[in-house]
């Protein structure tokens, strides 16, 4: 049996949203080198290339008070360590709606780098469950973009080192115990 996803305008307007916050920010390609031309720099590292965002924090900020203006939401007067909420009800489809918003993120600006932190292992083996379900749905919509996705595990650091280096799509679930530990350590292998 073959699951079909019918794409609701609700879930699209939330994927618009997320993207609307990057506004201004240009689509960047990762390569293995350090890459600068005017103000766009991707973020390579001895550790690997990363997402880098190249617009100002007023730009996010303002892009961010758009967002929340739009949605009838009271509006931040800071961008808070650029941690951003968003927020759904249950059932409406998030686990949906964050990975195409990773498929779109990918596609406008080029990201390549995303971790899906979780509050359990039934949630996280939930989430991998639903990466693979979709798999074949987002390859589709998205001209078969590459992505690769796994569960983080502190033995398995081939995961973490293939995470870094890879230009495509790299989606790493973690559980939130397991970050704490890697941030505490200030390492990966924690």
């Amino acid at each position: 049996m073959k699951l079909k996803f019918k794409q609701q305008d609700f879930q699209t307007a939330a994927v618009n949203a997320v993207c609307t916050l990057f506004e201004g920010q240009r689509r960047t390609t990762a390569t293995f080198g350090m890459e600068q031309s005017g103000n766009q720099t991707v973020l390579q590292t001895e550790y690997g290339v990363g997402n880098a965002l190249c617009i100002s924090g007023e730009t996010l900020l303002a892009n961010m008070q758009a967002v929340q203006k739009q949605n009838n939401l009271s509006q931040t007067d800071d961008l808070a360590g650029n941690q951003f909420s968003i927020e759904m009800e249950t059932g409406t489809g998030k686990t949906y709606v964050y990975t195409k918003t990773i498929f779109e993120l990918n596609k406008q600006f080029g990201f390549t780098k995303f971790i899906i932190v979780v509050p359990s292992i039934a949630i996280r083996e939930g989430v991998y469950k639903s990466l693979q379900i979709t798999q074949e749905h987002f390859a589709a919509l998205y001209d078969n973009t590459p992505c690769r996705y796994f569960i983080y595990n502190s033995s398995k650091l081939s995961d973490v080192r293939s995470f870094a280096a890879s230009a495509n799509i790299e989606i790493m679930v973690i559980n939130i115990r397991h970050l704490a530990k890697i941030r505490c350590s200030g390492k990966i292998g924690a």
